[in-house]
């Protein structure tokens, strides 16, 4: 996997994982604010910018390259912070590799599928056949911006390289990670495996979340560990359409849980 490091290396170590359809580099400004206290690790999982495709999407695959990529550079136990479905890898990375996980922070992902909200026109024509592998072929740098603001509340400001990183995910990797996503979370919802576990949890929500519905999020209070954060006016991109507030919660809960 294409991994990048950035703070000091005996830093505690902090792990970043993007959602379906983006990759490592849609952090952007929380990565570098993280930076200042933690040894940050980004990475493209799968399929995913400049990371190549896999033989397998699912999620405790994904996990397992995560884990052996961890193993390779000497780092954990590691705190994951997850968006949207890279949660679901983070949360599988702590049921395979306890000793790897210290903590797991999850940014708008969702809990469950019947979380799931109706999504808008302009993205179910683009991820669906017949003509989404025809559009997905015709994407333009405007078109992958305006996918990417349809999820979210507050103008986001999307540079050029992360688009390039969204461009370069072919139309089946990214169908493919998103049926394995929804396999994933359908065997068992999120907030089930994550009260199995018993670490440090928090939560942070959009309370205005287009994908999800934002009221989902207190279902993970079902773990004992859990602390919920909501962030009003904020949709699917917290980590891009509030990343001053997602980075302060992030690093009060790290300094917590050491």
């Amino acid at each position: 996997m294409h991994v990048v490091q950035a703070g000091p290396r005996l830093a505690p170590p902090l792990l970043l994982l993007h959602g379906s359809g983006a990759a490592g580099g849609l952090w952007g400004p929380v990565a570098r604010a993280l930076a200042r206290r933690h040894r940050v690790v980004q990475v493209d999982l799968p399929g995913c910018g400049q990371s190549p495709p896999a033989p397998s999407y699912e999620v405790p695959a994904q996990a397992g390259k995560v884990a052996a990529m961890l193993d390779d550079l000497g780092l954990g136990p590691v705190a994951a912070v997850g968006h949207s479905s890279g949660g679901y890898v983070a949360t599988a990375l702590a049921e395979q590799r306890p000793d790897l996980v210290r903590s797991i922070a999850l940014i708008s992902t969702g809990p469950s599928l019947d979380a799931l909200l109706p999504q808008p026109l302009f993205l179910r024509a683009l991820l669906a056949p017949p003509f989404g592998p025809l559009l997905w072929s015709r994407r333009s740098d405007a078109m992958i911006r305006k996918g990417l603001n349809a999820t979210a509340v507050r103008p986001v400001d999307l540079t050029d390289e992360m688009v390039a990183e969204v461009k370069a995910i072919s139309y089946r990797a990214f169908r493919t990670i998103l049926r394995r996503n929804t396999e994933y979370i359908a065997e068992r919802c999120v907030p089930e495996r994550l009260a199995a576990l018993g670490v440090p949890l928090l939560v942070i929500f959009g309370a205005a979340d287009p994908r999800w519905e934002p009221t989902s999020a207190h279902r993970y209070e079902a773990v004992a560990t859990a602390r919920t954060e909501m962030l009003d006016g904020v949709g699917h991109l917290p980590l891009l359409e509030a990343p001053e507030a997602v980075s302060e919660l992030l690093l009060d809960f790290t300094a917590e849980d050491r």
